[in-house]
């Protein structure tokens, strides 16, 4: 059995502190609890000397926790601090009290302008301080990552004698590489007395773009506890972000002897809940929760993928909560890719009737970003409706313009296979084209009816035109023509009226 790593949250604390993403308190208990059903170990539920409305968050969310989760609250190595948060958390089944004080040369000479010996001596009477009011005291050594090795170690060495219960390694500033931060856990493993009778938490910061391998480096080296939070939401760069160390913990455990009991399934839910209420929103190729986590456009990898899952996905999407992988269709899609969506919307395509589909198809995603079901439709539509046709659209060119008169050269292949090109001029570039493919049709009727729908989202849509005609006996016969140039679709439509007219009269 592997060791149990505990997920700390500190979405509510730390990751409010991202610039633009404070919360209220109703927010943050509707955060806390999805954080709940995620099965976290602890809520790190806020500050709440710092305000009012944080107080009453970390005393409305020990209510809410009840015995699924320790709830914890931060403090300064100050007594008023200390005094607040055991108000707040007066409530709470399973307290901690979350106090520490800056360790690196940089915070103690120029932040706190303090010496060793009284950083350790503030450290351990805020410990001692903290353990009249609960059990269980975590300390955090600010900027740890840049601190000296061995007075790191005398320092958490005397809060744990002090009765912490758990010591946090931050790193602060993301300033660490891996190696050298999960070298600085293992020196605190192998250095300092009863540290395994205690919980080795890691926070870490994304500065450098490496909060989750800091985090996994130091689990790797002997810690049993990570902070973090949704989406890495937090300071500067952010937090080491809960849904990336958590499946690396699941892809990996083995080799780093750790799990977790997170509810896994929960992620997209989470990521997406909190995305709404901070209004910070998730980048598309982020890991895990990203919109393009498990979304392929290359024509090679959705092959892969449709074969076989795994070829190009590590993470079953279902386990995060995606439910499936999603095949993108872009000019880089191959016939696989067109032929499995195809036979998602309930049609079945093969050999030469699927290579005409697919040109069709490369003609509009060679125009599009992306490709879309309703434009899959339309272009079957389209298909279908060329099959039947008596007249087919070869070609049509316009030009218009002020003060120009609007004409337009159309280029039809008949019944026969004959191929006739006229020109014509009209009111405007549409209404020249009619008449440019009356001249080589020849049958009469009145056009009833002209509308224009974009077939899917977005400035580059497939347009489709309807048109109703009116035959000269009355009966009214309906067109439809669909394509990324409203010239074209327009005149397809009008074609496919005619068509069905002549059918008619055959």
């Amino acid at each position: 059995m592997t060791r149990k790593i505990d997920i700390f949250d500190t979405t509510l604390r730390d990751g409010e502190q991202s610039p633009g993403a404070s919360m209220n308190t109703e927010e943050k208990l509707v955060i806390a609890r999805q954080l709940l059903r995620l099965n976290v170990d602890v809520i790190e539920a806020g500050f709440p000397i710092s305000s009012p409305g944080d107080f009453e968050s970390v005393r409305r969310i020990s209510e809410l926790a009840g015995d699924a989760a320790v709830v914890c609250a931060l403090t300064r190595a100050v007594d008023k601090d200390i005094d607040s948060a055991a108000d707040a958390l007066k409530f709470a089944k399973r307290p901690r009290i979350h106090t520490g004080i800056g360790v690196s040369p940089s915070h103690m000479r120029d932040k706190l302008r303090i010496t060793e010996d009284e950083c350790i001596e503030r450290a351990v009477h805020a410990v001692s301080y903290a353990k009249k009011y609960v059990e269980d005291v975590q300390f955090y050594a600010e900027d740890a990552g840049r601190s000296d090795f061995a007075f790191l170690a005398r320092v958490i060495e005397a809060v744990i004698k002090a009765g912490a219960t758990v010591v946090n390694i931050p790193d602060t500033t993301g300033y660490s590489l891996p190696e050298d931060f999960g070298a600085r856990i293992k020196y605190l493993m192998d250095n300092v007395a009863g540290i395994d009778d205690v919980t080795v938490s890691v926070h870490c910061h994304n500065d450098l773009g490496m909060a989750t391998a800091l985090s996994l480096a130091g689990v790797r080296n002997g810690a049993t506890q990570i902070e973090c939070t949704i989406n890495g939401l937090g300071e500067r760069a952010g937090n080491t972000a809960m849904e990336e160390v958590v499946m690396a913990m699941r892809m990996h455990g083995e080799e780093l002897d750790a799990h977790t009991d997170i509810n896994t399934r929960e992620f997209i839910k989470a990521s997406r809940l909190v995305s709404s209420i901070t209004g910070m929103n998730v980048q598309a190729n982020k890991a895990i929760v990203g919109a393009n986590a498990f979304a392929h456009s290359s024509g090679i990898h959705q092959d892969g993928v449709l074969k076989k899952r795994d070829t190009y996905e590590i993470i079953d999407p279902a386990e995060v909560g995606v439910g499936q992988s999603q095949i993108v269709l872009t000019a880089r899609s191959g016939h696989a890719a067109l032929k499995h969506r195809l036979e998602e919307l309930g049609y079945e395509y093969e050999g030469e009737e699927l290579d005409r589909l697919y040109n069709a198809f490369l003609d509009v995603a060679d125009k599009k970003k992306e490709v879309y079901d309703e434009d899959l439709e339309a272009l079957v539509n389209e298909r279908d409706r060329e099959e039947c046709a008596i007249y087919t659209l070869e070609g049509v060119q316009v030009s218009c313009g002020f003060p120009l008169k609007p004409t337009a050269t159309v280029t039809l292949r008949g019944p026969e296979g004959d191929v006739r090109t006229v020109c014509d001029w009209g009111a405007g570039p549409i209404d020249a084209v009619y008449k440019a493919i009356d001249q080589i049709v020849q049958v009469d009727n009145d056009l009833s009816e002209f509308a224009v729908n974009a077939v899917t989202r977005g400035i580059d849509a497939l347009g489709e035109v309807t048109v109703r005609v009116k035959a000269a006996g009355g009966e009214v016969y309906v067109g439809r023509g669909a394509d990324g140039d409203i010239i074209v679709s327009s005149a397809k439509a009008y074609l496919n009226a005619l068509n069905r007219l002549l059918a008619e009269k055959r």
